[in-house]
């Protein structure tokens, strides 16, 4: 299958698995992620809306622009393992996933996300120490932190120098984003600095900061998300960021249906 070259430097409006579909095996350098976290299917019911919760000020407690953040915990385990298992095809085999997710407790247990995980190539966890956060369960301690798991394929090395950081990172939370859960653009440029990679994939590009990471460092990207909203947000970012670059226009609609969405 011919690699789709009008994906590239595109933020494309579809479901992230049917649009991964359409591209071919090892034909992307690197992938960085974070996807939906299901927040609202939860034990806990601070972020459920009539059951007394805490959040009633918090974006995230109406989920997403076209995702509601509440799927059965084994239909949101069946997806997000397949949408891992199509970055890792689609990776070369010298690149990576760097895949955030953030563990919770549920039932009074500590979910660490190894039902997504386990098979894969996990490498390395890094640590990304927040700032802020309140905590109204008196059960646990207030959590600061999410994970980004580095899932490797056999020949992925770090760029040079890369391997002197260590794998707690302390960036704070993007606090001037309209998306209800974007990705610090630090963050993001330690990550595809830390690497070689000439072309980034983000399945859920949300607002585009992995776009405007990657751009700003002189690489390609590839951005997936379903929301209209969303896509039309990263395009908005990235003209803002880059006004005298010419970036590929959007796909304005999905031509696929979404699969478990």
């Amino acid at each position: 299958m011919q690699f789709p070259q009008d994906f590239i430097n595109r933020n494309l409006c579809g479901d992230a698995i049917e649009i991964m579909k359409q591209i071919p095996d090892g034909s992307v350098d690197l992938a960085v992620t974070s996807p939906p976290y299901n927040l609202k299917n939860s034990s806990g019911n601070g972020m459920k809306d009539g059951r007394g919760g805490k959040w009633a000020s918090a974006a995230l407690q109406n989920g997403y622009s076209h995702h509601d953040d509440n799927m059965p915990h084994d239909e949101y385990v069946k997806w997000q393992r397949q949408c891992l298992k199509h970055m890792l095809r689609i990776v070369r085999d010298d690149g990576a996933v760097f895949y955030n997710h953030k563990w919770r407790v549920q039932n009074g247990l500590l979910q660490d996300r190894q039902d997504i995980l386990k098979g894969f190539p996990v490498r390395q966890i890094i640590i990304w120490r927040r700032s802020g956060g309140i905590n109204f369960n008196r059960g646990y301690f207030l959590p600061t932190y999410e994970v980004i798991y580095l899932i490797a394929n056999p020949k992925f090395k770090l760029a040079p120098k890369a391997n002197a950081y260590g794998d707690v990172w302390e960036f704070p939370q993007e606090m001037n984003n309209p998306h209800p859960a974007p990705f610090p653009i630090a963050l993001i440029n330690r990550i595809i600095s830390s690497t070689s990679a000439q072309l980034v994939l983000d399945p859920f590009m949300g607002s585009g900061t992995t776009a405007i990471a990657a751009k700003a460092l002189g690489r390609d990207f590839i951005g997936i998300d379903i929301s209209p909203e969303y896509c039309n947000m990263a395009d908005d970012r990235l003209a803002r960021a880059f006004p005298t670059t010419e970036i590929q226009p959007k796909l304005t609609e999905a031509k696929t249906q979404p699969a478990l969405l």
